[in-house]
């Protein structure tokens, strides 16, 4: 799109009813109907060309609805997970937004557009003083990626808090046009526990994403208005550890993850361009650090 589309685009989406659209969305990619979710997903495969041969039950009699064929599983080998103890992989399928190191507690969103650390995590100094001049990368996932998110290191899940928000586009014209995105937009952001500090993933909502879910917390539906949720993890009875590369949840039509790396990680995310496209397991960077 030329500029002036991008910006008319971005203006368009203060108009236009987003939870309302995404609430139709929702429901219509949970139709059972077999005529029309085979319809749908067949319709998707061949507009996107998705490689059927690596997921994990045949298409389209496989999916009970279009959204179960959305957040499909992949075979085993369909993607290998860097190994080396200090590598971060990437938890996505999907193309590098931006990444690099925090200037204190300003993140990079696009050429001109800034936001701050403390706003995106929307929680305690105490919080976002760990990740100041730390590393970060966001990765944007397209309605063709592989929707699930995994765990960019081995850890453990010690705290996860629910952001009610926005539901603007996360697609590149928004990214350029739209200040603060991220931090004005719904998000689910989970802390983690490692051997090298402490990290964080950031499950970003958008438009016509109907719902994030992780193996904690199950479908969590998007809120305009509400104060931010502490999730009770250990609560839920559900083991609150994983091994590098382990599912951690997945979204429900296209979204944003991004991930943040304590102060100190000099050398995080420096192997990540803008633009590019990385697949989940990959290594997208390295972290020695301890804090």
């Amino acid at each position: 799109m030329s500029a002036t589309t991008d910006r008319i685009f971005v203006i368009l989406q203060f108009l236009l009813p987003k939870y309302l659209l995404t609430l139709l969305v929702y429901r219509v990619a949970r139709i059972r109907n077999i005529a029309i979710k085979d319809f749908l997903i067949r319709r998707f495969v061949g507009f996107y060309r998705i490689n059927v041969e690596e997921l994990r039950h045949p298409v389209p009699a496989g999916f009970p609805t279009f959204n179960d064929f959305f957040i499909r599983e992949l075979v085993p080998a369909a993607r290998v997970v860097d190994t080396s103890n200090s590598s971060i992989v990437s938890p996505v399928d999907g193309t590098v937004s931006a990444a690099g190191h925090l200037d204190k507690d300003i993140i990079f969103q696009a050429k001109g557009k800034d936001y701050r650390l403390a706003d995106l995590l929307a929680s305690d100094t105490g919080d976002a003083a760990k990740y100041v001049n730390g590393a970060f990368a966001t990765l944007y996932l397209a309605p063709h990626n592989y929707h699930r998110v995994h765990a960019p290191v081995a850890g453990q899940l010690v705290a996860a808090r629910y952001v009610p928000g926005a539901l603007y586009s996360v697609n590149q014209a928004t990214v350029g046009n739209l200040p603060r995105l991220f931090a004005r937009n719904e998000r689910l952001i989970c802390h983690f526990a490692t051997e090298f500090g402490t990290m964080v993933l950031i499950f970003i909502g958008a438009l016509n994403v109907g719902t994030i879910n992780t193996r904690w917390t199950g479908d969590i539906r998007p809120r305009k208005h509400g104060v931010v949720e502490d999730i009770a993890i250990r609560r839920l009875g559900a083991a609150v550890t994983f091994a590098k590369g382990e599912t951690l949840g997945w979204f429900n039509m296209g979204s944003t993850v991004i991930i943040l790396a304590p102060t100190g990680a000099s050398d995080a995310f420096a192997e990540l361009k803008s633009g590019q496209t990385v697949r989940m397991g990959q290594r997208i960077g390295q972290i020695t650090v301890s804090t």
